[in-house]
């Protein structure tokens, strides 16, 4: 079963909105990244992405990227975008809505940890735009 409590947020504007989310609305930032923001907001996490805006994207994780991304393709969603470095890729359902799907953290420790561990390098790396 797919889980959430995230959503996703993209503007080429990555600092300024960062800057409004953290000081206007006083969300803690929990993740800085190149290209990515994650904030807590209670029961639920943002996350802002330096990318061209596809509006509010809910994210669905799920324990079996594989299996669940081939499930959604063969019942008409639509792959928009792949991310290379992470199991994660952008959806259009078949009702024409864009969601994210991605390898559930719990699912994969070695995986989380290395995506939390600020001492490797990822360069300035920027997520895809869509």
């Amino acid at each position: 079963m797919a889980t959430t409590r995230d959503i996703l947020l993209q503007t080429p504007h990555l600092q300024q909105a960062t800057d409004f989310y953290r000081d206007v609305l006083g969300l803690e930032v929990f993740l800085t990244t190149p290209g990515m923001v994650g904030m807590e907001a209670g029961s639920f996490r943002l996350f802002l992405e330096d990318a061209e805006p596809l509006g509010p994207v809910l994210e669905f994780l799920t324990d079996d990227f594989d299996t669940t991304r081939r499930d959604l393709l063969d019942h008409g969603c639509t792959l928009i975008v792949e991310d290379p470095e992470i199991p994660r890729c952008y959806l259009r359902d078949p009702f024409g809505l864009i969601f994210n799907l991605a390898l559930n953290p719990l699912a994969n420790p070695t995986a989380q940890a290395d995506a939390d561990d600020p001492t490797l390098d990822r360069g300035n790396e920027k997520p895809p735009h869509y």
